[in-house]
């Protein structure tokens, strides 16, 4: 069923629709969509379903093609793994559908989930060509998961002809089914990084605001301009996410004023991911923040960033 929040999507994106007679064409009582674009109602299953028909008359598009996204950063520790489990988590609970994987070769993201040594992962799809592995873990919320063995692929990867090409064509098989693929980058510009960028449509950053955190950070652009420049020419920067945030500290106010200053041509999600116990805490629950603490500041933080996520530039 298509999601309230894709029909909602699609009428901020053609303001010059007439909701009311959208509206009469659907069969649905007085100001129903105008209500739920507003925020202040909820589109039921018998609503969606009478919507759906007409707006792939005026446009919509039926078919489920996936924003393949890379959660990057060159430095490690900046959340790139919890907002991947996170905001892949949130999508879903909106009603899309989403795929997480793990290209970290530490498999971080696999282990946060309780997937310790997978008998199927990502690696046996970049080096031998077999169907990307993908596990359920809610319905709508899937991963592909890896472990240690990512490691020592790197350069067989490199060495093979097009093999930074190879995530890219074990995804193409499967896209069609997801309306979001989030991939988890490791903390370096490898091969692996580099795989991830090319196979994907944007990329998020994530940013803890420390003047550590800043180190480098023109090394990463000119690493995702280059693969623009000369491989993925649909590649662009989604945004930057700052996370591990904490108002109380000065350095964090400071650099958070600094990279809106010097950062200003990308995005800066509004939501900030605030510093929250409970978010190491699910990890080794081996949880979700969602499913661990629904009503902690983390779950607010995460669903938040989703909903500005899914709004157009």
């Amino acid at each position: 069923m298509i999601p309230q929040e894709k029909v909602i999507s699609f009428f901020k994106k053609n303001p010059a629709l007439s909701i009311s007679v959208i509206e009469k064409e659907a069969g649905l009582p007085k100001s129903t969509l105008a209500k739920a674009i507003s925020g202040d109602r909820t589109l039921n299953s018998k609503h969606l379903a009478a919507i759906f028909p007409i707006l792939v008359k005026y446009g919509f598009n039926a078919e489920n093609k996936a924003q393949i996204i890379s959660i990057i950063n060159h430095k490690g520790g900046v959340g790139k793994t919890t907002t991947t489990i996170n905001l892949g988590k949130a999508l879903s609970l909106l009603g899309f559908k989403v795929l997480i994987i793990d290209m970290d070769s530490q498999g971080n993201l696999s282990q946060s989930l309780g997937f310790e040594s997978p008998e199927k992962q990502v690696v046996s799809a970049l080096l031998h060509n077999e169907p990307l592995p993908v596990l359920e873990l809610t319905p709508g919320f899937h991963l592909s998961p890896s472990d240690l063995e990512l490691a020592f692929a790197d350069l067989e990867l490199i060495q093979m002809v097009g093999g930074v090409n190879q995530l890219r064509n074990a995804i193409t098989p499967i896209k069609a089914k997801y309306d979001y693929i989030l991939i988890d980058c490791p903390p370096a510009l490898n091969i692996f990084t580099n795989s991830a960028l090319v196979a994907s449509n944007s990329c998020l950053i994530t940013l803890q605001p420390e003047a550590s955190s800043m180190k480098g950070v023109n090394n990463l652009f000119e690493r995702i301009n280059q693969v623009r420049d000369r491989i993925n020419f649909e590649l662009k920067i989604e945004g930057i996410v700052l996370t591990m945030v904490d108002k109380r500290l000065k350095v964090h106010q400071d650099t958070i004023m600094y990279v809106k200053k010097t950062l200003n041509t990308f995005k800066i999600f509004n939501t900030e991911i605030r510093q929250n116990v409970a978010i190491k805490e699910s990890q080794i629950a081996q949880q979700d923040i969602f499913t661990y603490a629904p009503d902690s500041i983390g779950a607010i933080d995460y669903m938040n960033l989703a909903q500005e996520f899914i709004l157009p530039n």
